[in-house]
């Protein structure tokens, strides 16, 4: 699959201080393939365009036939960015394709979506514009398409329109405008999304009829395209077989010829050597409308040789650093990927899923689906040992944030057997102190956070923080493991991109605030980063303990899934260097991956070197 990481092979390569994923001097290219959904043909092509060539972005309609085969194929996909393609026609001959909603206004005697926008002289009176549509169904139907799109590809990040659907009138383009807003999905075929975004769509630069003409007539193109600015590419990928030979309408019936060289040019070795040649970069709409904003390190007053230092040191010490991010005033400042690793590429979190989990837990008690002080016994009474001693009856959702659950040791269990239950095994473990007295870290608490959440929400951890953090901060592609009773294991297993990492890291360091919207309360971030019990390195017991408090960043506290650190700080940390590193004083957010086992040391450097490089 196109987001596995691959292991490393050997060293480091260390790339370019402060190369930024939009660096102002590239080109910048998203390559869109549109009508997922239609047929099968097509999607099977779109599988292909995507793991072979160079689509990164792919518009899916949701009235069509083999949608439902659309949805199960991207969910091996997590790493293409979706865009949701509103549909209220139906043009091929053979196909036809129906609205989710009532919408006489949009529809032909038979039911079907008219097959033309406007009026064409093939298809007389069967166009949306020769016929009174209604604003009202146009809404619903497009509601419905986008609450089906959501609840079955939570990756989608941005609205588009099949057959100009979505700009056919003044007030569509307001009720679009306003829908992606509401849904948190901008819409994208618009003059004011190319304004805002800054964007151009380009086509082909010569005759496009075969294949061979197609690549041509793509290459010249490529190589007009200028550096610094932004484009836009759009076509039809389909396979020319038995299925889409049948499809076709007045005036455009070479539809299997046709498709099968978008197809053709879209894994074209030539097209991608001209890619690489020219240094041009392929981005997604996601990466477009939602990446955190660019800077320089002089600008943020940043001192680059510091970053350069500690790249140095990294590389002196083999520390096996997979990537880099630091975030100063809101704005990246410095971005490096390490050997094979690179920013579209979902990377192992370990319990940096852990702070995920907590922030999930915080949207439910800001919607007043729990409280912090709530008995566990309460939420899980069918899970509950025969005998329930005092501590466990005294356990509450906060003691589970805080790693006190009263334990003695975490809990352990085959994680591999299928037929375990692990909160059984949780709840049937001895609760030895009172919770809230004594910390022990504990993977397994966050499992049970986990699960309370979808309890007491209906839904997997994962699909309750789409819409409440995942897609306001344009996080796309995560994937989380499950445990053998569906539900997202909450302390590890999550994948998420480098700068996911740095969404979360920079939501926590102003308090919930994103762009102008207060997403979660700021009195959560107020608890959950503060310490609410002393510490300890993982598995390591008080009485064995031999590093002193000054000298470790796991000796100053326990927030809500959180560690404090040393130098006023606070972090997500997961296993082997993932951390989300956050600096109020200095309003600075540091992320890395890596494979490094000595975590202290990763830590020592950071400190030694980017934390005097921040001014």
């Amino acid at each position: 699959m196109k987001t596995m990481l691959k292991k490393l092979t050997g060293g480091l390569l260390l790339m370019s201080l402060a190369f930024p994923v939009f660096s102002q001097s590239k080109t910048r290219l998203i390559v869109r393939a549109d009508d997922m959904g239609a047929f099968h043909s097509v999607n099977e092509a779109f599988v292909k365009t995507y793991n072979e060539g160079i689509v990164t972005s792919a518009e899916v309609m949701v009235v069509t036939p083999w949608f439902p085969e659309a949805v199960k194929m991207l969910k091996e996909m997590p790493g293409l960015d979706v865009g949701l393609h509103l549909t209220i026609t139906s043009e091929w001959e053979n196909m036809k394709w129906r609205p989710l909603t009532p919408c006489p206004s949009l529809t032909d005697a038979n039911g079907y979506f008219y097959p033309m926008m406007s009026a064409n002289a093939a298809y007389p009176g069967q166009s949306i514009l020769e016929n009174k549509w209604n604003l009202r169904e146009v809404e619903q139907e497009f509601r419905a398409q986008i609450e089906l799109a959501l609840k079955t590809m939570p990756q989608v990040s941005h609205l588009s329109g099949h057959m100009f659907s979505t700009g056919f009138d003044a007030e569509v383009v307001k009720l679009v405008k306003r829908l992606g807003k509401e849904y948190n999905l901008p819409a994208m075929d618009r003059m004011d999304a190319i304004e805002q975004y800054k964007f151009e769509f380009i086509g082909y630069d010569g005759p496009k009829t075969t294949s061979a003409e197609k690549e041509a007539a793509f290459i010249k193109r490529l190589n007009s395209l200028e550096a610094g600015k932004t484009y836009l590419f759009l076509d039809h990928p389909a396979l020319n077989n038995a299925e889409i030979e049948t499809i076709g309408h007045i005036g455009y019936e070479d539809v299997a010829v046709d498709r099968q060289g978008v197809t053709d040019l879209f894994t074209s070795e030539k097209v991608k050597q001209v890619i690489k040649q020219k240094g041009i970069e392929l981005i997604s709409y996601n990466d477009l409308t939602k990446s955190l904003p660019r800077s320089t390190p002089e600008a943020e007053k940043v001192n680059a040789k510091g970053i350069r230092n500690y790249l140095e040191a990294v590389k002196k010490a083999g520390q096996d650093l997979h990537s880099l991010m630091i975030v100063r005033n809101g704005k990246v400042v410095s971005e490096q990927w390490l050997g094979d690793n690179a920013s579209n590429k979902p990377h192992v979190m370990f319990s940096v899923s852990k702070t995920y989990t907590a922030t999930a837990v915080g949207f439910a008690v800001a919607e007043g689906k729990l409280k912090v002080t709530d008995k566990v016994v309460n939420i899980f009474p069918e899970k509950m040992p025969a005998h329930i001693n005092d501590n466990l009856k005294a356990l509450e959702v906060r003691h589970l944030l805080m790693m006190s659950s009263g334990h003695d040791v975490e809990p352990r269990m085959n994680r591999e057997d299928a037929n375990a239950d692990w909160l059984e095994a949780f709840f049937a473990a001895p609760f030895e102190h009172q919770p809230g007295s004594f910390y022990v870290y504990n993977s397994m608490a966050t499992y049970v956070l986990s699960a309370i959440v979808q309890k007491v929400t209906g839904e997997k951890l994962i699909d309750y923080l789409y819409p409440r953090l995942f897609r306001p901060l344009g996080i796309v592609g995560a994937t989380w493991d499950d445990s053998p009773q569906g539900i997202n294991v909450g302390g590890w297993g999550l994948q998420v991109k480098t700068e996911d990492m740095a969404k979360l890291g920079l939501l926590i360091l102003q308090k919930g605030q994103w762009n102008g919207k207060q997403l979660l309360p700021e009195a959560w971030f107020d608890e959950a980063t503060r310490s609410h019990i002393a510490s300890l390195p993982a598995g390591t017991r008080r009485e064995d303990l031999k590093v002193k408090a000054k000298d470790s960043d796991w000796l100053q506290g326990y927030g809500y899934q959180m560690w404090r650190g040393r130098h006023n700080t606070f972090r997500a940390d997961g296993a082997r260097g993932q951390y989300i590193l956050i600096l109020p004083e200095k309003n600075t957010v540091i992320v890395t991956t890596a494979q490094i086992d000595d975590m202290q040391a990763e830590l020592n450097l950071i400190w030694k070197h980017l934390l005097p490089a921040l001014k």
